[in-house]
Order: C-alpha cells, then sequence, then structure tokens
C-alpha cells in the first residue's frame, strides 16, 4: 500500500485555498522555497502536475483541482473528528446523546431532561429512540452519553453498562371521561371484561400489569398492547380502552391527552434509571438529570 505524506497534502491544500505559495508560507510558517520543495515532493509521489503558473497566478490543473477536492473532505473530516472527540460540534455547542427507550413516557423523558434544556452552557440535545437492547449497543460503542429505561440492564446483556436509579412511583389507570366515569365506582373490580391497552410483555411495566391482574383475578379484555407507550396513548385518548401510566405524570396526561383518572394501584410500582457506562456519574449533563430527577421528579 502507498501511504500518503499528509504534511504535503496539507501544504499543498492551503496554497491552493489561499492562491499563493507567499501567502501559504506565511500562514504555515515555513520558508517559500521549504513549502514549493514539499508540494513538489507531492506531485512526485501523486504523479502529475498540481499548480501552473498564468502570469502571475498560481493556478490549479485538472489534476490539481481533482486533488484539491479529496483534501479538502479529509481535511473537513479531520475538523469534524475533532469537534466530535471534543464533545462539541461547529456553531452548535456540546453535544449531548441521549438514548430513549421506546417504552419510556415521553413526557416524564421531558421533565428529566429540563435541566440540560434550561441550562445556561451551550449544549445540543440530540434523543434518539428505540428498543432498550439497540441502545446499550450504542452506548457501548460511546455513540450515547446515557439511556434513559424502565428496567436496568439485564443480566443476558453483555454490555459494561451501570443502573442510576432515577426515581420510583406507582401507577394510575386512566380513560375517557364517558369510560373513566363509569370504570371509577368499584375500581379495580369494574376493570374485569373492561378494553384495556397494556404494554407489550416485553416491558417492566407490560409484566407487572399482567401480573397485577392474575393476583387480583380480573381479566379486561386486552384490545391492544403496544411498544411505544405514546402511541398507546394516543389511542386511549381516542377512546378505545383503559391504560395504566405512572402517577407522577399523571397532570400532565389529562391536559395533554384529555384522559381522566380512574384509580391509583400502589402494588404497581414503575422504576425510571439512566445508564451509563460509568459507575460514578462524571458527565455534567447527565449529573444534572439525575439530581433533578431524585429531587424534584419522583416522591420520596
Amino acid at each position: 500500500m502507498q501511504w500518503l505524506n499528509y504534511h504535503h497534502l496539507l501544504y499543498f491544500w492551503t496554497a491552493a485555498r489561499v492562491g499563493s505559495i507567499t501567502d501559504a508560507a506565511a500562514e504555515l510558517r515555513l520558508a517559500q522555497p521549504t513549502l514549493s520543495g514539499q508540494i513538489r515532493s507531492l506531485e512526485d509521489a501523486l504523479g502529475g502536475k498540481l499548480f501552473q503558473r498564468v502570469g502571475r497566478n498560481l493556478v490549479l490543473t485538472d489534476f490539481g483541482t481533482m486533488v484539491y477536492g479529496y483534501a479538502e473532505r479529509i481535511f473537513s473530516a479531520g475538523g469534524e473528528l475533532m469537534d466530535s472527540v471534543s464533545g462539541r460540534s461547529k456553531g452548535m455547542g456540546l453535544r449531548f446523546n441521549v438514548g430513549i427507550a421506546d417504552v419510556f413516557p415521553k413526557m416524564l423523558a421531558q421533565r428529566v431532561l429540563a435541566p440540560v434544556m434550561r441550562a445556561n452552557d451551550d449544549i445540543r440535545l440530540i434523543c434518539r429512540e428505540n428498543q432498550s437492547d439497540r441502545l446499550l449497543a450504542e452506548l457501548a460503542l460511546h455513540n450515547l452519553d446515557v439511556v434513559l429505561s424502565d428496567s436496568p440492564v439485564p443480566p443476558t446483556v453483555s454490555v459494561r453498562a451501570f443502573n442510576h436509579l432515577l426515581g420510583e412511583c406507582d401507577v394510575t389507570f386512566f380513560a375517557v371521561k364517558s369510560l373513566a366515569t363509569k370504570l371509577a365506582k368499584g375500581f379495580p373490580s369494574s376493570l374485569d371484561g373492561s378494553p384495556m391497552l397494556v404494554p407489550t410483555d416485553n416491558t417492566a411495566l407490560g409484566r407487572s400489569i399482567d401480573q397485577w391482574l392474575a393476583e387480583k383475578d380480573l381479566k379486561p379484555r386486552i384490545v391492544g398492547r403496544f411498544e411505544d407507550s405514546a402511541l398507546l396513548k394516543t389511542f386511549a385518548a381516542a377512546g378505545d380502552g383503559v391504560f395504566a401510566a405512572p402517577s407522577v405524570i399523571a397532570d400532565g396526561l389529562v391536559q395533554q391527552y384529555g384522559v381522566h383518572p380512574i384509580g391509583r394501584v400502589g402494588e404497581i410500582v414503575e422504576r425510571f434509571y439512566a445508564i451509563t457506562t460509568e459507575r460514578r456519574l462524571k458527565h455534567p449533563a447527565v449529573t444534572a438529570i439525575f439530581e433533578h430527577a431524585r429531587e424534584s421528579i419522583f416522591p420520596r
């Protein structure tokens, strides 16, 4: 494999960009003969002339134009690399990459991440939603700073990650007003035979609801199971059934979806986690959302 001398390529790229050997030498703090010699070495290595003289002007040849295009992309990518590893995107500030499990309530995610949006620091929040296992894979590759999930990292997942409990709360059952009014009396027995929308059984809340229903010997009509919590609530807002959600976001659900509470169940507890590759939290944004969740969102 032939190796490219990137110093020589940088010298050529600078001369082509400023349009003058003299100005390029000054910018690079090199003597003009040295710069000219390095560019000739690059021409020899590449097998073609990069510049030609037209009067007093230095003009790229067709070959030089092609090489300049590659050099532009190479050094632009290098700049982006340095921005990325330093956590900064040009003009965009510090990047904070958050993975949000599709079962994590979107309204709760907004509240958890609120300190980042309101911070005085120049922070760019980037949220990605997916299934937990895929997000954990991205976390392991350091493509994410944190994953918000309703369950800890399962022991079967071979990812070195640490669970940080944001908080826990019980759940409340909701439905549109006509259905909620009907079911509020005699709750929870009134759920027997009623239409219900539940998370899929591969989610923590889905399993907890199934277990609670079995313990109470309740047999509602399960009319739909959903992985996406927002989609489940959209169906409920259309009057398609009863659903359960964390009590900590009850007021927001009433306001946003127009549903009404039926009853609160203390036996079903939802727990929420910030998952990172750090045993001790070091990222300032992760620390901020963790402290905010523990102090302001979840009841003690």
